[in-house]
């Protein structure tokens, strides 16, 4: 998208690709979430978050309208970068860069998720090495954070194997009830003893130009 070149910044692994988000590849994923394949037990997204919406329909409308919401949004304090997830040319899920007073701290964190029939192969760990590439190589981050619930056991078990460390918990509700978090930090120092090489970063000078990373 020649307009808007953050749309054009993509990762590559051996395994998957993440390409910007445009609403075409949006509405290629859009089915994924109509049908709930969203949906893991027990429920890894804390409130609010379309995901939880009932009305399949309506949920694909309040997906769609937080994400351009949050393309809109390119501050000091806060941006983020989203990701459509594709693996053999087709749309599996969504890997998002949120950077955290990046200009001041250089602090990012993650959100993520897969379709139901593509987990349980390695893919989520893959996504995460791939957003962190970019993170720490390709815009020079010195820290990333992230959360998940006590229960979500897949999400702490990646956060454990990419080198982050326990970094204390917090209380978060889901659906309306309260429920503990596990925090995790991964300094760059970390980062850079697991640092990979076959990971490429393509057309990141859009990242340099329109975001507020200084």
């Amino acid at each position: 998208m020649t307009s808007y070149p953050l749309l054009d910044v993509r990762v590559t692994t051996p395994t998957l690709e993440l390409r910007g988000a445009t609403d075409n590849l949006l509405d290629e994923l859009a089915d994924a979430v109509r049908n709930g394949k969203t949906h893991a037990d027990p429920a890894p997204y804390d409130d609010p978050i379309s995901f939880y919406e009932p009305d399949p329909d309506v949920r694909v409308a309040k997906w769609l309208r937080a994400i351009w919401r949050g393309r809109g949004k390119v501050e000091p304090d806060a941006w983020r970068l989203y990701f459509v997830v594709v693996v053999d040319g087709h749309p599996v899920g969504m890997q998002d860069l949120i950077g955290v007073n990046f200009s001041t701290l250089g602090t990012v964190t993650s959100f993520s998720w897969l379709a139901n029939d593509q987990r349980g192969h390695g893919l989520g760990h893959e996504m995460r090495a791939a957003i962190l590439h970019l993170a720490f190589d390709g815009l020079g981050a010195k820290e990333a954070g992230s959360d998940a619930f006590v229960d979500n056991h897949g999400s702490n078990a990646i956060s454990r194997r990419l080198g982050y460390e326990p970094n204390g918990s917090d209380w978060a509700t889901r659906q309306g009830e309260p429920a503990l978090l596990n925090r995790w930090r991964l300094t760059r120092d970390n980062w850079e003893q697991r640092r990979r090489d076959d990971i490429h970063l393509h057309n990141i000078e859009a990242c340099r130009t329109y975001l507020p990373l200084s």
